[in-house]
């Protein structure tokens, strides 16, 4: 193994951030990558294509729900870090079905500390203090804000609205638990919506393009005002490891690029992309905008969220790099070239 390389432990690394994080890793520096991921209806094997055979990439399928396998693996592969990224994340799913998000969000993230904790505390004192356990969680943590209020921050009060931001914030609240009552070295990012290539078709962006493409009705909850700040998933992933590398234990640190947009916004900058770069539109449609229509709004959908990120961006010396409309040319771009193999 390369000098001053870590085996890096990373959880739900087949999912569309933990995916972007394992290229980023595997591309982009010496460490090395160990993959768990139950391989759920949200994972994606092809996002990893370009790495699975590279020899600094191990890959186990697990729950992070199995106590004695994860034991199995931190003995196996004796991490130097962990970033736990494994989670249920759609929050119309966690309406339907809250029980799924409980036992993944909460009692995953438990297990996980557990067998981190015991592995950690059996560490020689020169690799404890080393060890790192990045906990990823989402900005849907702190409720929803108003049109004229300051942006979430890393002091704001936890106020989530469904079952899947209450469930990533009593995740939150473990974590912070076992910081501070058994030392183990976390630390929590809160990062704001994400887009780019692998997304699952499930989430706004490429439900939109993938519906625009087949002519199909693009439906927008309410009237399409409710508010939200977009990061390119290759930025957040920097992000993420940046806050690995220098980040300081027991803080918080929040991942945003300022790019608020309603809803409503993204999806006409996304037809109005589509009408320049496929300008004879399939299915007889004139422009792309015309396939969208308004439905009943979903229960306690929040109307803005907004991360100050001047914490990461000033203490770490991270800045997000690619604009919104950039980034979502790129997005569109991939989704035309690789239709099929989104999700």
């Amino acid at each position: 193994m390369v000098n001053n390389a870590k085996k890096i432990l990373i959880t739900g690394g087949s999912g569309f951030i933990g995916s972007a994080v394992v290229r980023y890793i595997i591309e982009h520096t010496q460490h090395y990558v160990i993959n768990i991921d139950k391989l759920s209806y949200a994972a994606n094997l092809q996002s990893l294509a370009m790495v699975s055979n590279n020899s600094r990439y191990l890959f186990e399928k697990m729950d992070i729900c199995n106590q004695q396998g994860l034991l199995r693996i931190f003995q196996q592969y004796q991490p130097h870090a962990v970033i736990h990224l494994a989670a249920e994340s759609h929050v119309d799913n966690s309406i339907t079905s809250p029980i799924t998000f409980i036992e993944s969000n909460i009692i995953g993230t438990f297990t996980l500390l557990e067998a981190s904790r015991n592995y950690w505390c059996n560490l020689p004192e020169k690799d404890k203090a080393k060890f790192r356990f990045i906990h990823v969680s989402t900005d849907e943590v702190y409720g929803d804000l108003g049109s004229t209020e300051v942006c979430f921050t890393e002091v704001t009060p936890y106020s989530p609205s469904s079952p899947y931001s209450a469930s990533k914030a009593s995740s939150d609240h473990l974590v912070k638990a076992w910081y501070r009552t058994y030392g183990l070295p976390t630390i929590i990012t809160h990062s704001t919506n994400n887009y780019g290539p692998f997304q699952h078709p499930e989430k706004l962006i490429p439900s939109v393009i993938l519906k625009a493409l087949a002519g199909k009705p693009i439906s927008i909850y309410g009237n399409g005002s409710q508010v939200r700040d977009w990061i390119y998933v290759e930025d957040n992933a920097k992000a993420l490891c940046t806050v690995l590398m220098d980040g300081k234990i027991g803080e918080i640190y929040n991942i945003g690029a300022n790019n608020e947009y309603t809803n409503l916004d993204v999806v006409q900058i996304i037809c109005s992309i589509l009408d320049k770069l496929i300008p004879k539109h399939p299915h007889g449609i004139k422009q792309y905008q015309n396939l969208i229509q308004f439905m009943t709004d979903r229960p306690g959908h929040d109307f803005r969220y907004a991360i100050d990120s001047s914490k990461i961006q000033t203490q770490l010396g991270w800045k997000p790099q690619e604009r919104f409309e950039s980034g979502l040319r790129k997005t569109i771009l991939w989704y035309l070239n690789n239709i099929g193999i989104q999700g």
